[in-house]
């Protein structure tokens, strides 16, 4: 009778143990990165959670990362001209995303922006921040351009000495291997988030949705302007006023036209996108903030993209949201 009571009472308690929200993070990308998820009775420890994600995250430093010199991506930088490189599938795919966002801008978005952020002060080669003199900008603009890339087979190849940065699109690509991981490991809600990009799947152990913070571009402190709830998307932003700097009463942001070779300079401080895809998301983010307000817009509306493009104006910012982004938030 006592072990028949017994069993009943272990069945009770655990009964009683139900979905639990279980938080996670570290430093990663030169960032950080942060999971919640929901673990059901038998789910995944957080241990075991979070060595998964680190090792997806010491996976993307060993292939992207250009302050490391023995990076995938750091070995072709050091290519000469007429060079190629195998390179593993998932980094061929974000060469062509990169290709297919260069030329669906007229080359303002560009993969081998590398030597203009090093010039400027925003690269790993940098030695301060400052605007280039003329000559040196002209000679390093020889070595950046999307036209000089192709790829033949499982290589990439190169017709002039570029070299690459993948910042623009990594972060949201660590995000999609850490999604589909934690579903892999049968975590089936949960919000993923690696240097400011996310995604959110399922809800709450509640049953309430995961509720993301949409940030006023602001640099002294965090403002939230809209909190959106979200269920498999992801949401990327990027803006111009976390890194940058000032001369002579100029604002020079990391975020560049590799056509000018030079900083983006428009009223464009922040554009936010709406994916299923992370990847997508932060290539597209990254895009319309380089077209700029007009040119942005133009381009998210025409491509369906749901995104909300916040400008500055007199005395403050004003956003607008494309019809795509307004049907995604009413859960359209």
């Amino acid at each position: 009778m006592r072990i028949a009571l017994l069993f009943i009472l272990l069945l009770l308690t655990a009964c009683d143990q139900g979905p639990t929200l279980e938080r996670l993070g570290g430093p990663a990308m030169g960032s950080s990165y942060s999971i919640q998820y929901v673990r059901e009775p038998g789910g995944p420890a957080p241990a075991q959670v979070q060595a998964a994600v680190e090792t997806i995250l010491g996976d993307i430093d060993r292939h992207y990362s250009t302050y490391r010199s023995d990076s995938t991506v750091s070995r072709f930088n050091q290519l000469p001209a007429n060079q190629c490189l195998a390179l593993p599938p998932d980094m061929l795919e974000l060469v062509a995303l990169g290709q297919h966002l260069a030329e669906q801008s007229d080359g303002a978005f560009d993969l081998t922006v590398e030597p203009l952020l090093d010039l400027w002060g925003f690269g790993p080669q940098a030695r301060h921040e400052q605007v280039p003199d003329p000559q040196a900008l002209a000679q390093v603009r020889q070595r950046v351009g999307h036209r000089h890339l192709h790829i033949e087979g499982q290589a990439l190849c190169k017709d002039a000495p570029v070299q690459l940065d993948f910042n623009s699109i990594a972060a949201g690509h660590a995000v999609d291997l850490i999604a589909a991981r934690l579903l892999a490991m049968g975590v089936a809600s949960f919000v993923a988030e690696a240097t400011g990009e996310l995604k959110a799947v399922g809800r709450k152990p509640d049953g309430s949705p995961w509720r993301i913070a949409l940030e006023l571009p602001r640099e002294d402190r965090q403002i939230a302007r809209q909190i959106i709830a979200v269920n498999g998307l992801s949401v990327s932003t990027s803006g111009d006023y976390r890194h940058y700097f000032e001369e002579n009463g100029r604002r020079y942001s990391h975020t560049f036209d590799a056509r000018l070779g030079r900083p983006v300079q428009h009223d464009l401080a922040a554009a936010t996108v709406l994916d299923v895809s992370a990847l997508q998301a932060d290539g597209y983010s990254t895009l319309l903030l380089i077209l700029g307000p007009e040119r942005g817009w133009d381009y998210a509306v025409a491509h369906g993209l749901a995104a909300v493009l916040v400008t500055r104006a007199e005395g403050g910012f004003v956003s607008r949201a494309t019809p795509a982004f307004e049907r995604a938030v009413k859960g359209d």
